[in-house]
């Protein structure tokens, strides 16, 4: 607090930085958002009835009946209050928070998904869904607000969670949600381009992915991947104590793929061998950070790696089946450069090479449009046949994203890419292109059951559309 005006002794019923949720007795916090600034909402928190304004601005005209408390940064201050509202549920649970661009979804429930198979009662806070033990919550953001994810907490706690795994955005890490919560262990997963139609530069994404670690208490554990150019940059200047996992580099978790096919993984992790379901050399990553974080939370070596060779893929994440006609059809949540190189690298690492890639492949509207042409670049010299479509247009013009990609398309590869404007469309021409053998990617979706034009979220599910239309083929 930098200034205080009216009484600090009085009783809040709730907290709220949304004025229109406001009621008698609540507080309302000013935040200075990404769109809209919570000063302007004041006056409307006030007559919904807040007892208590804070804020980093006095309104002109003060309410003497009112308490008006000045903050330097009030979303910090929302973060605190929302975690000391809740009696500060992090404190009670084993928190593992997962950032980085791509890794973070699978990573935590394939975590979530171990400890349960092992016994135990754990949260999970996630872009699919969140879980309290086996009860599914919808999820809303990739991290909540700080009111909503200390509720959870607090819930989770209550409900006997031991343990909660999480993912952290950088939206949520910049924008303070994560203030006032305490992490047992932090893991950094890679990071690449994404989201700079909100950081504006790489250097701020990477700062803020940092800054997550910068704030971690020295009771706390910092697992980072040592093979990303920028994983001791995370942990610099870090309270925690480092660990390092990687591929390629000396690291105190290391992995090595010994066979890569449709068929799964066989990894050795630390002179360990074990077999899993899953796929990719991403997966290779991602498995070996489970393991590090669960061989850090204490669990028994043998019972890690026991419950890992059942591990199962995670909705949307490389997901995959063989049609009657012997077609394989993959749907994976890619939605960044670095993503979608990693899929269609996995795909062309365990092809036999007689077969043909196609790709159906959209870009967001309302998003980064830097992305756009290489995001198109990467698919047409990495699949035989590439079909760019729509992926959540929002406000924007699907057919001008369309146009934004096709600039990043090599003019050597131009003949083996069309456009088709229509997603659903798109896949089944996809479909009916593909043979005995052929492989079809669908990519940029994902889990998402929902296709967002114009602020409508109407029903799309890219698996759902891509069985049907590969079982009608045979009709």
């Amino acid at each position: 607090m930098t200034e205080v005006h009216g009484s600090l002794d009085k009783n809040i019923h709730n907290i709220s930085f949304d004025s229109r949720v406001i009621e008698g007795g609540d507080a309302f916090v000013a935040v200075k958002g990404f769109i809209s600034d919570g000063h302007f909402f004041i006056e409307k928190a006030i007559d919904n009835g807040a007892s208590i304004i804070v804020c980093e601005d006095l309104p002109d005209v003060l309410n003497e009946k009112l308490t008006y408390v000045v903050v330097k940064d009030s979303s910090f201050a929302l973060g605190v209050m929302s975690a000391n509202f809740y009696d500060n549920p992090s404190n009670e649970i084993k928190l593992v928070g997962v950032t980085g661009t791509n890794g973070k979804t699978t990573t935590t429930t394939l975590l979530h998904d171990l400890v349960t198979d092992l016994g135990y009662v754990a949260g999970l806070i996630s872009t699919v869904v969140n879980k309290i033990g086996k009860t599914e919550i919808p999820s809303t953001h990739t991290t909540p607000n700080p009111m909503a994810l200390n509720e959870l907490l607090r819930n989770m706690v209550d409900a006997g969670c031991e343990f909660c795994f999480m993912e952290v955005s950088s939206h949520a890490i910049h924008q303070n949600r994560v203030a006032g919560i305490q992490f047992d262990i932090a893991a950094f997963t890679n990071i690449t381009h994404d989201h700079l139609d909100y950081h504006n530069t790489f250097k701020e994404y990477i700062n803020a992915k940092k800054a997550f670690f910068d704030n971690l208490s020295k009771k706390a554990i910092a697992i980072t991947n040592i093979d990303d150019k920028n994983g001791l940059v995370m942990t610099q200047n870090s309270n925690a104590k480092v660990k390092t996992y990687a591929a390629k580099s000396m690291a105190d978790y290391k992995v090595k793929v010994i066979e890569n096919s449709f068929s799964g993984l066989v990894l050795n992790i630390n002179n360990q061998e074990i077999y899993t379901s899953l796929i990719g050399g991403f997966n290779a990553y991602n498995l070996n950070l489970v393991y590090a974080v669960a061989t850090e939370l204490g669990l028994d070596n043998m019972e890690i790696l026991t419950a890992m060779s059942k591990l199962k893929s995670v909705d949307g994440r490389f997901e995959y089946f063989k049609s009657d006609k012997n077609i394989i059809a993959i749907v994976d949540y890619a939605h960044t450069p670095d993503a979608l190189k990693n899929v269609l690298s996995t795909i062309n690492d365990v092809r036999t090479k007689n077969e043909t890639v196609i790709t159906v492949i959209g870009c967001g509207g309302d998003r980064d449009k830097t992305k756009r042409p290489v995001m198109a670049e990467i698919s047409a010299k990495n699949s035989d046949k590439t079909i760019l479509t729509s992926d959540n247009p929002r406000t924007e013009n699907p057919e001008q994203i369309i146009k934004d990609m096709q600039g990043g398309i090599p003019a050597e590869r131009s003949a083996r890419v069309m456009s088709i404007t229509d997603r659903k469309e798109a896949i089944k021409v996809a479909c009916a292109l593909a043979v005995e053998g052929d492989i079809v990617l669908v990519a940029g979706k994902g889990h998402e059951k929902y296709q967002d034009v114009n602020g409508i979220k109407s029903p799309f599910d890219d698996y759902k559309i891509i069985k049907e239309s590969l079982k009608n083929l045979n009709k």
